[in-house]
């Protein structure tokens, strides 16, 4: 029996009629959607609605092409389509909602959104999987609902006085995706912007009196939890209530916490004279003992909180929450502690496209990257660089990893937008208030001039972030390459992204950096933010510098340079407890329509392919420091054409000193490198032709294997090749 059925049974027992008046009904099929450039205002001019749409379905973006490859088509700097678009879909309210409330919720509509309603919709029949509308039958009976600015979080709107029931009404969505310096991000230069209605959409029905529904599109219901340990835990609850009828009604807020198994850790019922007018607090406290705690990883334990409107014998609404009971703490010089237990934070970062989708990702497609970033063994990402879906967030508190969540507020500021960064800020914390997964919100990344601007913009979005969640840490991100810049140190953390070796200096400047740092500032919160290089798996190069090539030749990304960079970076922060967490930038590689750097609208820093199917060679250097499985990884597998006789060859081993063969002899001259999974053997000869490099390990009676095959020609025409290797007969099948 599921959680809800157990519930639900568990009130039937209580209850002699049960009513549960909220309805959830996914809105995400049989759309219309027609993209412009339009000559005309389809508001303005109605014949505009008439002929033909494409049939769709959402989550949808008219950019998963155009914005992932190079397109000659477009004279703009921006080579993708940006401006308006419209989604419509008819659909008939059931004549039983008449009387209640109802709501349309959009998780995520990229990027300015204004929806309308009409209760006469153009007749329309569908023609080879598209919609063709009736022209002669148009009218100008549209009236707006509302707007939203800002791609990245979810928002509701009220339909209920604007709707006839049992007759066909349309929902008319205009989307555009401009960048406007009102609305963070004010560019596309980082990532891009992708339009549409990229993630889903669903109705809500509600009695009159309700939980509130459109408190900036969170649940109602905000969980504060406070003095967690392994004894006890306070929590306070605040419901958001609202009563639509005529009079005021004596209620009972009832609030139950339930165990995993469906047992009843603890209840509370409030009476409540709920008024007619405005919206309402009730507040609730629970004082918990023997609490079993949320772990992380180890052991993700999360309650359900239950709050129920009782009317009598009737529930009049109902929201579930999750709880997971802990306690978060960041010790300068120290690290994290999770209930006061120190927290391992391998840290990995998470841009949302992927390759052929946009951001137009289904479920399956959010599990395959969490089960890729549990897989390299991280225990905590960072979402850059603005507030992702529902699911994902809610995914990250039943796996156990610890999230840093953030608004878009990046790269440039413009003085305008200001009431937008407020709004997105709110936004994120209400809808992710009740997530035990996040430990803080992050109020800008790389924002720079004008430093008196963005100072006063930081210490207001750190105020309102304090006002609307006095428990979590707040945290901003600066580029600059020192921690006392002006703009930094105005939240409770201060990130700094740097990228020794790729941006500026060489690779080894990182470590008297951070020798540096530990020294000058050991009484500061630091985080390293961002820190990466790019790496083409179709570009190898045997032998790299210290200097990556992005300035030289930005055609040009081997692997090895990646390679490199990761290793000696990771050796440094496990070195350097200054660092309380990091976050290799990125997991996976993303789109970047606007860039300088690139000849490709790509950005090849991830350690996995924007399609995820391949791993590059930094993945598994993470995976054998960070994760408990075996691993037993040789690098360098591209690089098959081989011109150098005299050769290192790279281990990881998480399993112990591995043994090496070369063409079935044994190699034992070997040096630990900048960790201890780290084996690097060193003068290997290899032979004219095939070389078959071994490595082989064994644990806990269990023997492992890894085998690749490398080319060597004194003179080969084809090694350190701009185009790579042919061949992938080297790929890693794991272990």
């Amino acid at each position: 029996m599921n959680f809800k059925a157990i519930v639900t049974l568990f009130f039937l027992t209580i209850l002699t009629s049960v009513s549960f008046s909220r309805e959830v009904i996914s809105f995400n099929q049989n759309w219309a959607f027609k993209k412009g450039p339009f000559t005309t205002d389809l508001l303005q001019y109605g014949n505009v609605f008439s002929g033909t749409w494409q049939s769709i379905a959402v989550p949808h973006t008219w950019n998963s092409k155009d914005m992932q490859i190079r397109n000659d088509r477009f004279t703009s700097n921006e080579k993708f389509y940006v401006g308006d678009a419209y989604y419509r879909k008819t659909f008939i309210p059931e004549s039983s909602w008449n009387g209640k409330r109802i709501f349309v919720k959009f998780e995520g509509v990229n990027t300015n959104t204004e929806v309308y309603i009409n209760n006469s919709p153009l007749p329309a029949k569908k023609e080879k999987g598209n919609v063709v509308y009736d022209a002669s039958a148009i009218n100008g009976n549209y009236q707006i609902v509302g707007r939203h600015q800002g791609g990245y979080s979810a928002f509701v709107l009220e339909l209920t006085n604007m709707l006839k029931f049992g007759v066909e009404n349309e929902i008319l969505v205009k989307v555009n995706n401009e960048a406007t310096p009102q609305v963070i991000p004010v560019n596309h230069t980082l990532f891009p912007m992708y339009g549409g209605i990229y993630r889903p959409v669903e109705l809500i029905v509600t009695d009159k009196i309700n939980i509130a529904v459109s408190d900036y599109a969170s649940s109602g219901v905000y969980i504060s939890q406070q003095d967690v340990n392994k004894k006890s835990a306070s929590i306070n609850l605040k419901v958001k209530l609202e009563n639509k009828n005529h009079d005021a009604r004596d209620l009972q807020v009832v609030s139950t916490i339930f165990e995993q198994n469906g047992a009843v850790k603890a209840k509370n019922i409030k009476k409540y004279r709920l008024l007619p007018q405005g919206r309402q607090e009730v507040m609730q406290d629970f004082n918990l003992t023997n609490p079993h705690l949320w772990q992380g990883l180890e052991d993700p334990y999360l309650y359900k909180v239950v709050t129920q409107l009782v009317d009598g014998n009737t529930v009049l609404d109902e929201v579930i929450q999750p709880l997971g009971l802990r306690k978060f703490e960041l010790r300068t010089g120290e690290g994290f502690f999770l209930n006061d237990i120190k927290y391992p934070m391998y840290g990995v970062t998470r841009h949302q496209d992927r390759w052929g989708k946009g951001s137009a990702l289904s479920n399956a497609d959010h599990d395959e990257d969490l089960a890729i970033i549990k897989e390299i063994g991280a225990t905590t990402i960072r979402l850059a660089h603005y507030q992702q879906s529902a699911y994902f967030y809610e995914k990250c508190d039943s796996i156990g990893f610890i999230v840093w969540a953030e608004i878009p507020f990046v790269n440039r500021v413009t003085t305008l937008e200001e009431a937008n960064a407020k709004q997105q800020l709110t936004e994120l914390i209400r809808q992710n208030y009740n997530h035990p997964s996040i430990y803080t919100w992050g109020l800008h990344n790389e924002v720079y001039t004008p430093n008196a601007y963005t100072i006063e913009l930081t210490t207001k979005l750190n105020d309102l972030a304090k006002t609307e969640d006095p428990y979590r840490y707040t945290v901003q991100v600066s580029g600059y390459n020192v921690i006392n810049h002006a703009v930094n140190n105005n939240a409770d953390i201060q990130g700094i992204n740097h990228y020794f070796g790729w941006y500026n200096g060489i690779i080894r400047d990182v470590d008297k950096w951070a020798d540096q740092i530990s020294k000058d500032f050991k009484d500061y919160k630091i985080i390293f933010s961002e820190y990466g290089a790019e790496a083409n798996p179709s570009h190898q190069q045997e032998v790299v510098g210290d200097v990556g090539n992005q300035w030289v030749n930005p055609a040009f990304f081997p692997e090895e340079f990646s390679t490199k960079f990761h290793e000696i970076h990771w050796g440094t922060i496990k070195r350097h407890p200054i660092f309380l967490a990091s976050y290799l930038w990125n997991t996976f590689d993303f789109a970047t329509p606007i860039t300088a750097l690139n000849v490709e609208p790509r950005n090849y820093k991830g350690l996995v392919t924007f399609d995820r199917k391949l791993k590059k060679d930094p993945f598994y250097w993470y995976k054998a420091n960070w994760s408990k499985e075996p691993v037993l990884y040789l690098t360098q597998r591209r690089v098959i054409e081989r011109v150098n006789e005299i050769t290192p060859v790279t281990v990881y081993s998480n399993l112990g000193t591995p043994t090496l063969l070369v063409n079935g002899v044994e190699e034992k001259n070997f040096v630990i490198g900048e960790t201890d999974v780290h084996y690097i053997f060193q003068n290997v000869k290899l032979k004219e032709g095939d070389n078959i490099i071994q490595v082989k390990a064994s644990s806990k009676g269990q023997q492992f294997e890894d085998k690749i095959t490398w080319h060597y020609l004194k003179d080969n025409p084809k090694a350190i090749s701009k185009d790579g290797p042919k061949s992938n007969k080297n790929e890693h099948i794991g272990l």
